[in-house]
């Protein structure tokens, strides 16, 4: 004979009481009174027929059997959370929240949101900054934007930028040194360095050169903060040619060769594969494919720049 579920309501008060060690504080959770949680935690202990606390010096303590009972209570309280989460038709308001790296967010594309709010006036924006994957179900979140291969299960994704790293630096160093003549003449500036300091051994590989010696200078963990390094003249660095376009066209940044290294990985928008037709994701992936698409702008002017010396006349 199949055993009787116990009551949900108890089951809450249970699984409310373990995690707080205290009625008091269950009670303010689940907006009752202390009595009706200790009224409802009796309960399931009658229906169980164990004890699931152990009560000394005014405190409460699970015992055997609440420690036993409180792990697959906790797992079905999460798992018809989630699951009503997925099916749940989620309600169109006009707030379209999207997640992106920080360095992504503040280079690439806060730049130019000003184009998808006049487009799409119905629509407010709320740009989260982060690095991890978004949890879609839980942070409310309804697209994202990741650096890597695009691959992630029970997701869509669609690139929206191919990585192309290119040699920048600020005009202020490149008058100092000199506009490179060749990509090797970059082992002897000042360079600033990805958190692993191996962007610039792979770019001076796949340029076929060698030796190129310890990486040396500054690094950093946040692309976001190696740009702000490189604008502050304090080295030569590899960053993405499509989110620093702004920067050289503005003359920010002077690219210091043509020379490029394309990554393996990719800038991709990710979304549940059950919200693609929602107007406003649909109307985000097509503004914002649409912006990638957009040949960056030519620099305004070229920057004054010394004549290189070549290591054979100096």
């Amino acid at each position: 004979m199949e055993h009787q579920l116990p009551p949900l309501n108890a089951l809450r008060a249970f699984e409310a009481a373990a995690r707080h060690l205290s009625v008091k504080n269950a009670a303010d959770e689940l907006c009752v009174t202390p009595g009706a949680v200790s009224q409802l935690i009796k309960s399931l202990e009658l229906h169980l027929g164990v004890p699931l606390f152990r009560r000394a010096n005014r405190g409460i303590f699970l015992s055997d059997a609440g420690q036993a009972y409180l792990p697959p209570v906790r797992n079905a309280f999460r798992q018809i959370s989630d699951a009503s989460r997925r099916i749940a038709v989620p309600v169109e308001t006009g707030i379209l929240t999207v997640s992106a790296t920080p360095f992504f967010a503040s280079a690439w594309l806060v730049p130019r949101l000003k184009d998808f709010q006049d487009a799409h006036p119905g629509i407010d924006l709320q740009v989260v900054s982060s690095t991890a994957l978004a949890d879609f179900s839980r942070d409310g979140v309804d697209i994202a934007i990741r650096h890597g291969l695009g691959s992630y299960r029970g997701l869509s994704s669609q690139r929206v930028l191919t990585v192309e790293i290119v040699p920048v630096a600020a005009p202020a160093l490149v008058e100092r040194l000199g506009m490179p003549a060749e990509p090797a003449e970059l082992k002897r500036w000042p360079r600033v360095n990805d958190a692993a300091r191996k962007a610039w051994q792979l770019w001076f590989e796949a340029q076929g050169i060698e030796d190129m010696g310890p990486a040396r200078g500054p690094s950093f963990d946040d692309s976001g903060l190696l740009l702000k390094a490189v604008l502050m003249g304090q080295g030569a660095a590899l960053l993405p040619a499509a989110v620093v376009a702004d920067d050289l066209a503005e003359g920010r940044l002077v690219q210091l060769s043509d020379a490029s290294w394309l990554e393996d990985f990719a800038y991709y928008l990710v979304w549940p594969e059950e919200c693609c037709d929602r107007p406003k994701v649909a109307a985000f992936r097509e503004w914002i494919a649409g912006e990638a698409s957009r040949k960056p702008a030519k620099p305004r002017k070229k920057i004054p720049v010394k004549a290189v010396r070549s290591r054979a006349g100096s």
